[in-house]
């Protein structure tokens, strides 16, 4: 408890362009290696740029999701470094010059309602991908990524646990998400995290030597590997040792980090404005059309949900995990069904048949007009809740309304008084032991005979009504 880390993050986005930041290659994840390639990708000589603009205005929806303030002018520079996966020997970036910056994004931390500073939010492209297990004894090289249009975004030191940090990406994923930015698909590397780290004394104002975590696919290998380094650190320090200034890579497998180089400083890069682009200019309309084109942002949707519908913390989390799934419960509320057994259907039933299917809220098959006609026959009765659930399952399979299939396999709900009350008569006529122990105030028993009754009816009984007419007779 003498201790806390100080965290800062940086997440490299892949935005979702069809094309390259600088090049007409269409953007394919999976695709014959190499097949992807130009004279622009490799900075051939004579080989220039030329801006996609598709990949400016995702980068801004970005930046104003993050409530950053977008710089009207912002300048390209150049990263230069060696490695076998940069092919022109440097990276086409922002540096002095950002796109934007002064940002912030609320997010759900350890202690309640918690937020985070944006630092920067800059364009870059990416680089190429090295293949360790496609040629034995050796690696590959896959440019097919080199090129394709990255933000980064940085944040301000602000987490202390590597808790917040992991709750601050799951937020940050789903905005980015909402705004169409980028899939965020981690096992493609749509988006990746890099995390600085120090410690020092509780309540102390100054800052120790930090580490740089590299090569983390998953949040909760962002949690585990911050855990990990923060305990080194203290270890180090408290046996009287320097927290030496380095990156680390982090292997998932094993659960552990492993030294990778010494930390770079800014001017082992080498920047210079790049001489190829032109400052990349925004005009204040641009900004403005696309800032009124951003959707309900999620947090703000979860609130809503809670507020407006009166659903659960829970469950209104869970329902704005996705843009798709909080607009197909809108579609099934809109349709007259109330709010909090809509969103036990979705979140239920629904998520378990998406899970099955390999499908999301946008492309299951069962759309919400159908789902609500579903829920709403359950509601008044008509079929029970476990046939429901089974003539979901069947309606992605097959055409027809929820009442032809309910009707074709005769499972609506016997709702006839007079034979319901034929069949409580017997079990009341051969259960009479039962009967006296309810009797007599043992009144879970009442259970025990409507499962006996609904068995008597082979399940077509409406069990509300077996319900209430063995309260009737039991009080005779």
């Amino acid at each position: 408890m003498n201790w806390e880390a100080v965290i800062g993050v940086e997440i490299h986005v892949r935005l979702k362009t069809q094309h390259k930041l600088f090049c007409g290659n269409r953007v394919v994840f999976g695709g014959e290696p190499n097949a992807h390639v130009c004279s622009v990708c490799m900075g051939l000589p004579g080989a220039l740029p030329v801006l996609n603009p598709e990949a400016v205005e995702l980068a801004l929806r970005t930046a104003l999701a993050l409530e950053c303030t977008v710089h009207l002018e912002s300048v390209w520079a150049r990263k230069t470094y060696f490695y076998p996966d940069l092919p022109k020997g440097y990276q086409i970036t922002q540096f002095e010059q950002p796109l934007a910056t002064e940002g912030k994004i609320d997010f759900s931390g350890s202690e309640g309602d918690a937020f985070v500073c944006i630092r920067r939010v800059h364009m870059e492209e990416d680089a190429g991908k090295l293949l360790h297990d496609k040629v034995p004894g050796a690696t590959a090289i896959d440019l097919n990524r080199a090129g394709t249009a990255l933000v980064e975004i940085v944040t301000e030191p602000d987490f202390r646990t590597p808790g917040d940090v992991r709750s601050f990406l799951g937020e940050l994923k789903r905005t980015l998400e909402y705004v169409g930015a980028s899939d965020c698909n981690m096992e493609q590397g749509g988006l990746r995290v890099d995390a600085n780290v120090s410690v020092r004394k509780t309540g102390s104002s100054g800052l120790g030597n930090k580490t740089e975590i590299k090569n983390v696919n998953s949040f909760s290998g962002v949690e585990r590997a911050l855990s990990l380094e923060i305990a080194r650190q203290i270890s180090t320090v408290e046996a009287g040792n320097v927290v030496r200034q380095q990156t680390l890579l982090w292997d998932d497998h094993r659960a552990e980090l492993r030294e990778m180089r010494s930390k770079e400083e800014s001017h082992d890069y080498r920047y210079f404005p790049e001489p190829d682009l032109p400052p990349l200019r925004i005009s204040q309309e641009q900004v403005t059309v696309v800032l009124n084109s951003l959707p309900e942002l999620p947090r703000d949707r979860r609130c809503r949900f809670e507020e407006v519908y009166k659903l659960t913390e829970y469950d209104a989390e869970v329902l704005t995990q996705s843009a798709a799934t909080a607009d197909y419960f809108e579609e099934v509320v809109g349709i007259v069904i109330d709010p909090k057994v809509a969103a036990k259907w979705v979140t239920g039933p629904l998520q378990a048949l998406m899970n099955q299917l390999g499908e999301d809220a946008q492309t299951v098959p069962v759309r919400p007009e159908k789902m609500a006609a579903l829920i709403g026959l359950v509601e008044t009765g008509a079929v029970s809740e476990s046939a429901a659930k089974s003539v979901l399952v069947i309606l992605a399979e097959e055409d027809g309304s929820p009442s032809d299939i309910i009707e074709a396999r005769g499972l609506f709900q016997e709702r006839d008084v007079h034979r319901i009350s034929t069949w409580v008569g017997e079990v009341l006529a051969t259960h009479s032991e039962e009967v006296d122990r309810y009797r007599a105030g043992e009144s879970k028993i009442l259970g025990y005979l409507v499962g006996r009754v609904m068995h008597s009816s082979g399940g077509a009984a409406d069990p509300r009504i077996v319900r209430k007419l063995l309260i009737e007779r039991l009080k005779n």
